[in-house]
């Protein structure tokens, strides 16, 4: 290597720093060998270790606008690993953002093009028939404490089943119509009523004639479904965590009881009562899973390793004695 070789080298590598960091994105070598879209999300580290969102620049300020964003990373990590499956990587459902509380940061993140092309359920088919589903969702919005204007959106990346992932967008679709037609109806009737003394008088005029028409019967309307009411992340993770607890421990569906508890740790320690004991005890499932279940640990190249930092993650940020107590047993 010369020395200008060298020169270079060194500058690229001062270059990179940010919220996260990646490998090269366009080389398909650096996802293809991943045994699944799950295991590729977990050792990229697209989540932060304990599964919970994890924040991307999505807009570097005026000063940096020439630095490449973060934001669009995950899907195009999932997009390079469907690629190298020789799949189609395909959106499946828009996103509504509708894990973001704050109206303020939902309205930042709308207004921004690396956020919005980067988010949604994707779906990848893959040449030997498998397909799977991954969704991005953003969280919430800041600005960096870095003195820069730089922001950054944490995103949360899961794998869905098709049923999850339909009722998942399809409902937040309904409520959130149902909320922009109920706001539209409240503006009209205001608009109505401004115009009512205005246009009182053009009534009265036509009331007469109008009177003298053939009266029509208005076909009556069907009545209204109810909206299915859509279920918490908390919601959603406990009931994957009891249908893994229940199949692991009877030994049934050791596959799905495996995946169901990935998908509760997945969610990361969620407010609530539950939620710290939810998520460590989903955790513990998984490294069960990892550790215990031969049809699920066999698809992973190195899931004694995964299962270590699980555990390692409940015992140092949880005191959990029951990781404490597993991890002696794997040394």
């Amino acid at each position: 290597m010369n020395f200008k070789t060298f020169i270079l080298i060194g500058g690229v590598g001062i270059t990179l720093h940010g919220c996260t960091s990646f490998n090269a994105l366009s080389s398909d070598d650096s996802v293809k060998n991943y045994a699944s879209a799950q295991e590729m999300i977990v050792q990229k580290n697209i989540n932060q270790p304990n599964g919970q969102a994890k924040e991307y620049v999505y807009s570097w300020g005026a000063k940096q606008n020439d630095k490449e964003t973060q934001s669009l990373y995950p899907r195009k990590y999932l997009n390079n690993y469907c690629s190298a499956k020789q799949g189609k990587f395909t959106l499946l459902y828009k996103s509504s953002m509708a894990l973001v509380k704050d109206a303020s940061d939902k309205k930042r993140l709308s207004a921004s093009g690396n956020v919005k092309q980067g988010i949604g359920a994707y779906k990848c088919v893959q040449n030997n028939g498998q397909s799977w589903i991954a969704s991005i969702e953003p969280v919430a919005e800041r600005k960096l404490n870095d003195g820069s204007d730089a922001r950054a959106v944490s995103l949360q990346t899961r794998l869905m089943s098709a049923d999850e992932a339909k009722k998942f967008y399809k409902n937040i679709s309904m409520t959130t119509n149902a909320a922009d037609k109920k706001i539209s109806s409240n503006d009209l009737g205001n608009k109505k009523a401004l115009n009512k003394s205005a246009l009182q008088k053009e009534a009265e005029a036509k009331k007469e004639a109008d009177l003298k028409k053939e009266t029509k019967l208005t076909p009556e309307l069907p009545a209204a479904q109810p909206l299915k009411v859509v279920e918490s992340p908390q919601q959603q993770q406990m009931k994957f965590y009891v249908a893994a607890r229940r199949d692991l421990n009877s030994g049934k569906n050791q596959i799905s009881a495996c995946n169901n508890a990935q998908r509760a740790y997945n969610y990361g320690k969620l407010q609530g009562t539950e939620g710290t004991r939810v998520y460590t005890e989903s955790g513990m499932l998984v490294a069960r899973c990892l550790t215990s279940v031969p049809s699920y640990s066999n698809r992973f190249s190195n899931s004694k390793a995964q299962a270590t930092r699980v555990l390692q993650n409940l015992a140092v940020n949880y005191n959990h004695s029951g990781a404490k107590n597993m991890l002696r047993q794997m040394k």
